[in-house]
């Protein structure tokens, strides 16, 4: 037994923890995309790999990280070890994103394990930054890294380390933003242990288990107030061609909630597939966010969850299916129709942008080499009671932009416009947050590559029939540029699939790459 007072302080000192691993891992980062744009993640998870507390980073990042300690615990870890992996089908969510994971050691056995993920510039594949648009196999996005001994005692393996570097572009700054999450989690084993020492190893391991248990207990609740029944509803992926299903059937009876995708469309040839590890994290991030935001996340309030779908489906694909777009879009399509099926019983805002605008730019050529990776922000919903939020990440995605100093500064770009796409939003009785436009002039040759949506259903649900709100638009400007269907006249060039590639040629020339992120649709 544990007395509430002290509960709330060492639940507090657990979320201090990951906070902290967090803040250490953005200080001591080499990349833009980790130390400005904060696109990473870290977790605290008791001796079997349950979540007991998290920083509050990236939903998606979050959501998946029990599976990357679940692949980790049959390697038999020890103190002194840190492993790393990024495999969608072993407990990571794309390639990009490389977890580790150390044991931390007390009373002579494991009892706890620190975990951080973060969205690395570039692990190799087919394209600069990794997130190829064209992508059909696994290995075409990357370097894929099953659960491995990283440190091994303590001491680092350098031709482990090595032999990942080789594969992937910038190797070192990769090295830099890898060790950078290394001594993350060595920060996170050392507070963990202060708490031991300041609290006891008994007391701390009784406030992890009642801590799960009050969340546990605070969710059966939450569920229970809702009305039982069967919620059924389906949204769409775009695609060039027939576009993918995601259906949803939400079963509510009494304490428990069972969410079953059955009827989705099968994987795809392409990128957009998603492995379940991301398919859950995407229905907790709702459910958390629906019921009651205040209860603590951890394993607990996941206890009463159950999240079914067909295997080989688009939404629990199986390997080698390609995954980069599937963390990113497909994740946010999920946690909008998980939304759209429970709006029926609870007064949810309408969908937002529903894309996380992925823009990928990068060169392999000599001095000139980089890679710029971002997600452009859109507008929120529109709520029952409000107007939607404009210009700001939603969904899926809790990450930062990239400041306009920190981008010139680092990368042959330079921003031309950043503002608000005003009207883009819709016009209601509650307005849709509006979008943002950010507009680029590339000063060196680079590979453009966009993994997008919402560009032809721009009338979500919950929008009044006859108003639209405008989808998202990329374009490209200037001489020289050649991309898939295109003729590369003179002139400005609108890429209307939702997921294109583009070479810009020649350096001399000037070129522009404007994209036009969408709105929320309105709520009435």
């Amino acid at each position: 037994m544990i007395d509430q007072i002290t509960l709330q302080v060492v639940s507090s000192a657990f979320r201090s923890i990951c906070e902290e691993m967090g803040a250490a891992l953005i200080r001591a980062s080499f990349s833009t995309n980790i130390k400005e744009r904060r696109d990473c993640s870290a977790a605290l998870f008791d001796a079997k790999g349950e979540l007991i507390a998290q920083a509050e980073h990236i939903p998606v990042h979050l959501g998946a990280m029990p599976d990357a300690v679940a692949a980790v615990i049959p390697e038999k870890p020890a103190a002194g070890d840190i492993f790393i992996l990024n495999d969608p089908f072993r407990g990571g969510t794309h390639l990009p994103d490389i977890t580790m994971v150390a044991p931390v050691e007390a009373g002579g056995r494991i009892i706890a394990y620190a975990a951080n993920r973060a969205h690395h510039a570039d692990v190799g594949g087919i394209q600069p930054g990794s997130m190829p648009a064209a992508s059909v196999r696994l290995d075409e996005e990357g370097v894929v890294i099953p659960p491995t001994r990283l440190v091994a005692g303590g001491r680092l393996e350098e031709e482990i380390l090595a032999s990942l570097l080789r594969g992937m572009r910038r190797p070192r700054e990769r090295r830099g933003d890898l060790e950078a999450q290394a001594g993350a989690c060595r920060i996170a084993e050392r507070r963990l242990q202060e708490l031991i020492d300041s609290k006891t190893l008994s007391v701390v391991m009784a406030a992890m288990e009642t801590a799960m248990d009050y969340s546990e207990r605070r969710m059966r609740a939450a569920i229970a107030a809702l009305p039982d029944g069967v919620y059924r509803t389906e949204d769409f992926l775009e695609r060039d061609g027939a576009d993918l299903k995601i259906a949803v059937t939400v079963t509510i009876e009494g304490e428990e909630i069972l969410i079953d995708f059955k009827g989705t469309s099968p994987q795809e040839k392409g990128n957009l597939n998603c492995p379940m590890a991301v398919t859950r994290s995407a229905c907790h991030f709702v459910l958390g966010a629906v019921t009651d935001p205040d209860i603590p996340p951890n394993a607990g309030a996941l206890r009463p969850v159950h999240i079914t779908a067909p295997a080989g489906s688009l939404v629990n694909a199986l390997p080698p299916a390609a995954v980069a777009a599937g963390n990113v879009e497909t994740s946010q399509r999920i946690a909008d129709a998980v939304a759209l099926a429970l709006s029926k019983v609870l007064p949810l805002p309408a969908q937002g942008q529903g894309t996380m605008n992925n823009v990928t730019l990068g060169s392999e050529e000599g001095r000139t080499a980089f890679n710029y990776y971002e997600t452009i922000g859109g507008g929120a919903g529109g709520c029952p009671e409000t107007e939607g939020t404009s210009g700001i990440h939603v969904g899926m995605t809790n990450t930062l932009n990239t400041p306009v100093e920190a981008l010139e500064l680092t990368f042959p770009l330079r921003v031309e416009r950043y503002e608000l796409r005003l009207g883009s939003g819709g016009d209601g009785k509650h307005r849709g947050g509006d979008g943002l436009i950010r507009s680029l002039m590339m000063l060196a040759p680079a590979r453009l590559s966009l993994l997008c949506d919402r560009r032809r259903r721009t009338r979500p649900a919950r929008q009044k029939p006859g108003e639209r709100k405008r989808g998202s638009r990329k374009s490209v400007d200037g001489a020289g540029g050649r991309g898939r269907g295109h003729d590369g006249n003179t002139g400005r060039r609108w890429i209307r699939s939702t997921r294109g590639v583009i070479e810009l040629q020649p350096p001399k020339l000037v070129r522009n790459v404007k994209i036009d992120a969408s709105g929320g649709p309105l709520n009435l």
